[in-house]
């Protein structure tokens, strides 16, 4: 009996608009997310707040966007959840409403804390259903995925010169409407996964993956390599992402506006970046683009805290471009060490990111108030050696069936 045409169609064939749908909730969620920071020089003068009181509220952020990851890939590999996604970004509605109207800096913990619980609904269902939309190119359905997040990153920093520096606090409060937008696509994508998974099942056999012999204590092994190596990546980019404003401000003496218009270039550099892991690690292996795009980073990072404002700028943008092709590449290597648990993966990957983004700002802002700015950006630029690491991995990429 001959397949149906549209059966093959979803199960051997990259299903763009679905991708695209996902990269573009995933800009929207990530440009709310991306307020937080965005806004710090903003509240840390109108509520006297310190370098550690910063770095809290981004662990507070982080943590809840993070914790919960895990569990929530966990379950939905057992039992997905088409429509958690839209329920994730209600979440995230309500801490955008909240946050804008906080005059308190425990009422601000909580606000993001309901923003970091949205994003731990959202990344590791969107993950798993970039995964079963991307006809067997994982990597370049992760990297469209993540050029979504990254991209709606840069523009937090951007949106909030135009609009929260000159309007205030509360004008955080418009950007709801981006939530509600969210909703209204994210339950679009719902409608699809929920067929796409019934198609699935009956035809489980026709998905192509890869497979391995490796012992349990290799993969463990393999897998906490690359938590190092996400430790190295994050940690570092807390430093940029929270306090590169900070550092400018103090080194170059810049206005908060012109502040972040150099962290949206670092950040569009990232979203750049992102494309380029996915699908090139696609076609040479994902662990030679984790050599690159880690340890590659290391010269850059390593002469910025020496550079003039002019370098500053031109550093920035290789630093953010090699970084980012990271993560996609790390995401999909540990997919196919451990097959079968795409939501699971996910959720720890995604998880482990944000709380090591989280506990580093918290650690980087208390090193800021007993030391200077300037002394975290000097340590912080050893962190991509860390990639060193990288040549432990086991070779995977031959397995594919």
């Amino acid at each position: 009996m001959t397949e149906n045409p549209s059966t093959q169609t979803l199960i051997e064939r990259t299903v763009f608009p679905i991708l695209f749908a996902l990269s573009f909730s995933h800009l929207l969620n990530d440009t709310i997310q991306s307020l937080i920071p965005a806004i710090y020089p903003i509240i840390k003068v109108n509520y006297h707040l310190s370098f550690s009181q910063i770095g809290l509220i981004t662990l507070t952020f982080q943590l809840a966007a993070s914790l919960l990851q895990p569990f929530v890939g966990l379950y939905t590999d057992k039992k997905p959840q088409p429509y958690s996604l839209a329920v994730g970004m209600g979440f995230t509605l309500i801490g955008l409403i909240t946050l804008s109207l906080s005059a308190h800096f425990y009422t601000m913990l909580i606000s993001v804390c309901f923003i970091g619980i949205g994003s731990s609904i959202f990344h590791p269902e969107a993950s798993r259903m970039a995964h079963a939309a991307s006809g067997g190119k994982r990597g370049l359905a992760q990297s469209v995925f993540q050029l979504g997040g990254n991209a709606g990153s840069s523009l937090g920093p951007l949106l909030a010169a135009w609009i929260i520096v000159p309007y205030g606090q509360f004008s955080v409060i418009w950007f709801s409407f981006i939530a509600l937008i969210a909703i209204l696509i994210l339950s679009y994508v719902g409608n699809w996964y929920k067929g796409f998974m019934l198609l699935r099942v009956k035809n489980a056999n026709k998905i192509q993956g890869v497979t391995h012999n490796f012992s349990r204590r290799k993969v463990v092994f393999a897998v906490s390599i690359l938590l190092l190596l996400i430790f190295s990546k994050y940690f570092y980019m807390a430093s940029l992402t929270n306090y590169f404003t900070f550092y400018l401000i103090d080194k170059f003496h810049l206005s908060v506006q012109t502040s972040q218009i150099y962290l949206f270039v670092f950040l569009f550099s990232v979203a750049a970046g992102t494309l380029l892991g996915g699908p090139i690690g696609d076609k040479i292996g994902r662990k030679y683009v984790i050599w690159v795009s880690i340890l590659g980073t290391a010269p850059f990072a390593l002469l910025l805290p020496h550079a003039n404002l002019f370098w500053t700028g031109v550093l920035i943008v290789p630093i953010g471009m090699i970084l980012a092709s990271a993560f996609s590449a790390i995401l999909v290597y540990a997919q196919e060490l451990i097959p079968g648990k795409v939501g699971l993966v996910a959720g720890l990957f995604f998880g482990f990111a944000f709380g090591m983004g989280g506990i580093g700002s918290a650690l980087l802002g208390k090193l800021a108030d007993s030391t200077s700015i300037e002394y975290v950006f000097n340590v912080c630029a050893f962190l991509p050696l860390i990639g060193l690491l990288t040549g432990f991995l086991p070779n995977i990429e031959a397995k594919k069936k």
